[in-house]
């Protein structure tokens, strides 16, 4: 589940509010060991969700770096790089 929570720092441009929010829920369905909450935890999932990618926003408006900003496109690609060097096929995007 979590493989699919990226590097969300130092990128132009930076990271969207859906980027964040997909982090997040990434997040809580590996905590929670459920993809989709029952009824019953729904709303709890929800605002676990919720809280989880309000701090992560605040975390990236917080930190600092002298690095220059990496290139989503060159990142990418070096990530399908590693797929068909690990799997022998393109993962997708």
């Amino acid at each position: 589940m979590c493989r699919n929570i990226k590097t969300l720092h130092n990128f132009e441009p930076p990271a969207s509010d859906e980027e964040i929010h997909g982090a997040a829920l990434q997040y809580v369905r590996k905590v929670s060991g459920s993809t989709k909450p029952s009824k019953a935890n729904a709303e709890a999932f929800e605002h676990a969700v919720d809280e989880i990618a309000h701090s992560t926003a605040r975390l990236l408006a917080a930190l600092v770096t002298s690095a220059p900003p990496r290139s989503r496109e060159l990142e990418a690609a070096r990530r399908r790089e590693r797929a068909v060097k690990r799997f022998g096929t393109v993962a997708a995007a």
